[in-house]
């Protein structure tokens, strides 16, 4: 879509702020206003719009894209989506490790294992691991830990952790960065530990990256940093 506006502000109403185009409200797909909860938000989906030049291209405009999963997708399909959330415990992507090469296995574990020792820590419960491909069934304690947990969140918090899940295929970073206690860097490292790894064997310094990869990975750190952002916005 061609920008069709020139001046973008904020406007206090009651709950928040909107966001304006040349003094009108944008709304999300479902005709509901685009209301960012404070003003730190607001002035950060104020500088999205503000940013986007002859074409608006949504994908540069993370928090915009946060917003809009808050208004049209959490407050009305929350149930479902907590149950999707809530499935990955079992398959959780820091749970499975490689059984070879050594390398890789000491990247998994100096890079996993503090995730999963804090996961104990704040959940008190301890998680399987194992090496092979069938998938696990975590014990019903850290399920109902989790369950209790991700019920209580509210929808802001809640849409980080279900958009920090699916892009990292892990509950456990999805949770830890809610938490406050991941950054966006910590997740990177942890979600794509294989590879890096293969990368530095194949010297993709020098030959150059796969740029499908890159390409995912870029997008994978725009939305964990936006994430990080977010929650920063919100505590």
């Amino acid at each position: 879509m061609k920008r069709f506006y020139k001046l973008v502000s904020t406007e206090k109403v009651s709950g928040g702020f909107h966001i304006l185009l040349d003094g009108k409200p944008v709304k999300t797909k479902s005709g509901a206003h685009l209301l960012a909860s404070n003003e730190a938000i607001a002035n950060r989906l104020m500088q999205e719009w503000a940013a986007q030049e002859e074409h608006i291209l949504p994908n540069t405009m993370p928090f915009t894209q946060i917003v809009n999963t808050i208004i049209d997708r959490v407050s009305v399909e929350r149930d479902v989506m907590s149950a999707a959330v809530l499935k990955y415990l079992d398959t959780d992507l820091i749970c499975y490790f490689a059984d070879a090469p050594e390398g890789l296995v000491k990247l998994q574990k100096d890079k996993w294992q503090p995730w999963l020792d804090w996961f104990e820590g704040k959940f008190e419960s301890k998680l399987k691991t194992t090496t092979d491909l069938a998938a696990l069934t975590q014990e019903k304690s850290a399920h109902d830990a989790v369950a209790k947990y991700v019920d209580g969140l509210d929808d802001e918090h809640f849409t980080i952790l279900q958009i920090v899940t699916s892009v990292s295929g892990s509950v456990i970073l999805g949770l830890a960065l809610t938490c406050g206690d991941a950054s966006a860097d910590q997740l990177f490292d942890a979600c794509y530990i294989e590879e890096s790894f293969k990368d530095a064997l194949y010297d993709a310094e020098k030959y150059g990256e796969d740029p499908i990869l890159a390409k995912a990975q870029k997008a994978a750190m725009q939305d964990f940093t936006a994430a990080q952002d977010y929650i920063s916005s919100v505590q």
